[in-house]
């Protein structure tokens, strides 16, 4: 198994239509490379990890997210994936902090190479402030492979941040660190929209 999946440039983070507005884009030049963000089966439970990036909800509004879009590849596999995890964070210390939701084995619609537009089951508002969120595959390796969630060229707020809670990757980070410091072929932050509505407060 590896940390780090890679690719020719995977899909834009738009499968499938939606008329919902976009809240956040952090769509930029797909770097080719991704970091695994993946819940393997039992018997490989110390490889499963997080990858997390921060957005920003602006002064004088709040948002209704309904949707969740991200850009990722299979590799040593061709998946699919079984569903997805998708958890929100505050934020601490530049770091995923407390939790503030996690919608577990939610199934989004997927491109085939491993691009997904993840229907929340229900919205989550969130106010004004400085946030978190995490998507996670749940795939088999034996049957699937591996999941890697792409990275951009550029970086977006503070730096992308990643976690193994089992060590299984010999990286150290048990608990979410700065991405690049855990996997240093990684590059930027991640590729993701959030989609919804604004609401005035």
């Amino acid at each position: 198994m590896s940390t780090v999946g890679s690719g020719s440039l995977a899909s834009a983070p738009d499968v499938g239509p939606s008329a919902l507005t976009v809240l956040y884009d952090q769509n930029g030049t797909d770097s080719g490379i991704g970091l695994s963000s993946q819940n393997f089966e039992t018997a490989n439970d110390v490889f499963d990890t997080n990858a997390a990036d921060d957005f920003l909800v602006p002064n004088g509004v709040a948002w209704k997210i309904q949707e969740v879009s991200v850009t990722g590849v299979y590799y040593n596999g061709v998946g699919l994936a079984v569903s997805q995890n998708v958890t929100f964070y505050k934020h601490a210390l530049g770091l995923p902090g407390a939790v503030v939701a996690t919608y577990n084995n939610v199934v989004g619609v997927d491109d085939g190479l491993g691009s997904f537009r993840i229907k929340l089951p229900t919205a989550l508002k969130l106010k004004k402030g400085h946030y978190w969120v995490s998507v996670q595959v749940n795939m088999d390796f034996p049957s699937g492979g591996q999941w890697a969630w792409e990275n951009q060229t550029t970086a977006a707020g503070s730096p992308a941040a990643w976690r193994n809670p089992g060590n299984g990757f010999a990286t150290g980070c048990t608990v979410y660190a700065v991405e690049n410091v855990c996997a240093p072929s990684g590059q930027g932050d991640h590729i993701f929209k959030l989609r919804g509505a604004v609401l005035v407060p």
